[in-house]
């Protein structure tokens, strides 16, 4: 199976409104990495309100107009501090400003190359009422939430992922350290040189105000849900986030030069249910109050019991059914439930029926001889995908990732981000592609006969 590229790991960011805790699932990740979650890259990750402020703000706008500043291709530190100076020009004072520059790096700043001979650079000063996470593949330490590549069934494998379309600096988050605690999101991150460089391909204008913006290369993109991460909720519209946080239509492409139309209706504020693509991750945004109302990990463990405990039944072997331990999802067992999932009916494991010597995976259900995929089911165990708090009663097909009614039906209709310009629903426990009428079947199980 070649890799699910933009769908191939999502993270789920939960950040509480009330700033005492923010944490980061992946999506794909059926409650844990397949290597296990340690470090800055892990399935769920908690962002809390830092000691001190972090949070950086722009300033002032710097203009280099000489020859000289293709070497802030190679050096951006340099022209940013040449710059702050407000020096004009003059190569008699070239060896002059490069020393300034070099005792003063503290500096935040993003530049724009425009062309080989012009180059705006904007600083950033710090910001005491905003606090900054910065998400990326990069494992350097301005990152705080390092997410990487997997392939579709939420397995990573690195050999078949020939080479990464998520940015090492993706995006920034930066979340207000008062009340309403708002977080927004920006485009690209700070490297490790406090630098956001936009090189003279990437897509960059200036705006009417006179303020220089910008994309990345593949785009950080986002969807809020209408209606909030509810039981009634409904997919929203894929918007464009700009390096300064404005919010535009899609490119034609992932990657084109032009960018879309400016949607001034619209802000880059997360909302509980956000999604955001990073061409290779997802983040699903969750706030305090959405947490409050999502299932924890205790209720669907209680849920699995309450299953179990009704002794479901294999219709042809008789043979009591049991769904495994939480902590062997990825281990199938001797009772663990099958199903056909063209019709639903749940069975215990038999290895006849096979209707076709191509489609091994192709069955013939003995109860209604209805033909399709009999797949083994396994209960979905990260809480913060459910949209409610009902029973597991429908299995997405074709992977069998089983949850309740209404958060198979939410993740069945919304379009996730493939590749560079496709989109498809896909299972938010493992990543595979859905398939069939509804992307998910309601599953019918046999009780005791006893």
């Amino acid at each position: 199976m070649s890799p699910a590229k933009s769908l191939s790991q999502i993270h789920m960011a939960t950040w509480d409104a009330g700033y005492n805790i923010r944490r980061s699932v992946n999506l794909w990740y059926n409650g844990a990495l397949p290597s296990g979650d340690r470090g800055r890259r892990k399935s769920r990750f908690a962002l809390y309100k830092r000691t001190k402020a972090n949070g950086v703000k722009p300033s002032t706008i710097h203009v280099v107009s000489t020859p000289q500043a293709s070497k802030g291709q190679q050096d951006p530190i340099w022209i940013s501090e040449q710059l702050v100076r407000k020096i004009e020009p003059d190569p008699e004072r070239e060896e002059n400003d490069h020393e300034k520059a070099i005792s003063c790096r503290g500096q935040h700043s993003i530049s724009y190359t425009l062309s080989r001979n012009q180059t705006v650079v904007v600083e950033y000063t710090h910001d005491k009422d905003t606090d900054m996470f910065q998400v990326g593949r990069s494992t350097e330490s301005p990152i705080d939430f390092v997410v990487t590549d997997t392939v579709s069934g939420g397995q990573a494998d690195d050999a078949q992922i020939t080479q990464s379309t998520i940015s090492r600096f993706a995006c920034r988050i930066v979340c207000d350290r008062s009340e309403p605690y708002t977080a927004r999101i920006f485009a690209a991150g700070f490297d490790s040189s406090k630098n956001i460089f936009l090189g003279e391909k990437a897509a960059k204008w200036k705006n009417p105000d006179g303020h220089m913006d910008g994309l990345t290369t593949n785009g950080v993109l986002v969807m809020h849900p209408r209606g909030g991460f509810t039981e009634e909720s409904q997919p929203g519209v894929w918007r464009e986030i700009s390096v300064c946080g404005d919010v535009y239509t899609l490119r034609e492409t992932r990657s084109a030069q032009q960018r879309g139309k400016l949607v001034e209706s619209e802000t880059n504020v997360l909302q509980d249910g956000s999604l955001i693509d990073l061409c290779g991750a997802t983040l699903l945004w969750r706030t305090a109050d959405g947490l409050f109302h999502t299932p924890t990990q205790k209720h669907i463990e209680a849920l699995r019991q309450e299953i179990n405990a009704a002794r479901p039944q294999c219709p042809v072997g008789l043979n009591t059914l049991a769904f495994p331990s939480i902590n062997r999802k990825e281990v199938v067992e001797e009772k663990q439930p099958w199903a056909y999932l063209s019709c639903g009916h749940v069975h215990g494991y038999h290895n006849w029926g096979h209707r076709s010597d191509t489609e091994a995976n192709e069955r013939e259900c003995p109860m209604c001889r209805t033909v399709g995929p009999y797949v083994p089911l396994w209960l979905g165990c990260e809480a913060g995908f459910y949209v409610d708090a009902g029973p597991p009663t429908h299995a997405f097909t074709p992977c069998g990732h089983v949850c309740s009614e209404k958060s198979a039906k939410y993740w069945s209709q919304i379009p996730l981000p493939h590749g560079t310009h496709a989109f498809h629903a896909a299972c938010p426990f493992c990543a595979t592609q859905l398939v069939g009428e509804q992307n998910c079947i309601k599953l019918i199980f046999q009780g005791p006969v006893d």
